[in-house]
């Protein structure tokens, strides 16, 4: 497996595939994203178990949405049940690489209880309310900056690890493990494409937002509403993007294995 190395330029262009792709099929790509969304939410809410059966899922129905993608750029007609399509495929390595997310995420937590004594991490897991003196804490900023350093790189290897398992059959362990590098050999493309997401997802919108307010409030407020329906399937659009630009399709021959 070979992980494309790209130039800078390449993660502002995944926002505008991203964009190309939606317009292409808004509806599908649309139901997609927010039927990933909503199933994620209406699973962790289950006693008990239902933030472990979410974090389980969710590569199997990320892998989803990506084949959603997948149909859309190829042009294949598709309907709803294809987000349910990564149960088909590889499904014992996509759990595991959701436990591993799980597990990966856990220690980060635990470990920002070191510098705020647990309180980012009872927010976290129980839902708990954060008392202002806490949060304004130098330890608290502590740990949050900790969390984001620490979390980096287990976002990194989970960031590819469904499609690999799921398009190339890859076990998990592997899969992790090409996603992490494909991510640390591309830094420069994703720092462009998190600077472009971070203006273009909420820095104009709010400047545009808030400029319209001043003249109308209600007007504002009603433009604000339909922006996630566009911003959400669109960005989703661009991870399949960026994968496909990166590692190809498994139908290209420099995409095998």
């Amino acid at each position: 497996m070979q992980a494309r190395q790209l130039p800078l330029h390449r993660g502002f262009a995944w926002l505008k595939e991203g964009l190309q792709l939606w317009r292409r099929n808004p509806a599908l790509l649309t139901f997609a994203s927010f039927g990933y969304l909503l199933m994620l939410l209406l699973v962790s809410v289950v006693p008990f178990i239902g933030q472990v059966l979410a974090s389980l899922l969710m590569p199997v129905l990320s892998l989803g949405v990506l084949n959603t993608c997948q149909a859309i750029a190829k042009g294949r007609k598709a309907g709803p049940d294809v987000l349910f399509s990564g149960f088909q495929q590889n499904l014992p390595a996509l759990l595991m690489i959701g436990a591993a997310y799980l597990a990966g995420s856990l220690l980060v937590l635990l470990l920002t209880a070191l510098a705020d004594g647990g309180a980012l991490l009872q927010v976290m897991t129980n839902g708990g309310k954060l008392d202002p003196e806490i949060a304004t804490s130098a330890g608290f900023s502590v740990a949050l900056l900790l969390a984001v350093t620490l979390s980096t790189p287990v976002m990194m290897a989970y960031w590819f690890a469904p499609l690999l398992a799921g398009w190339w059959n890859i076990p998990a362990p592997k899969a992790l493990f090409f996603s992490f590098f494909a991510c640390l050999r591309n830094w420069r493309p994703f720092l462009a494409f998190s600077i472009g997401l971070a203006l273009f997802g909420a820095v104009l919108p709010g400047v545009v937002l808030g400029i319209i307010g001043m003249a109308s409030p209600t007007l504002a407020t009603l433009l604000s509403v339909p922006l996630p329906l566009l911003l959400i399937p669109m960005i989703f659009g661009s991870f399949y993007a960026n994968a496909c630009d990166i590692f190809g399709e498994p139908e290209d021959e420099s995409a095998q294995a």
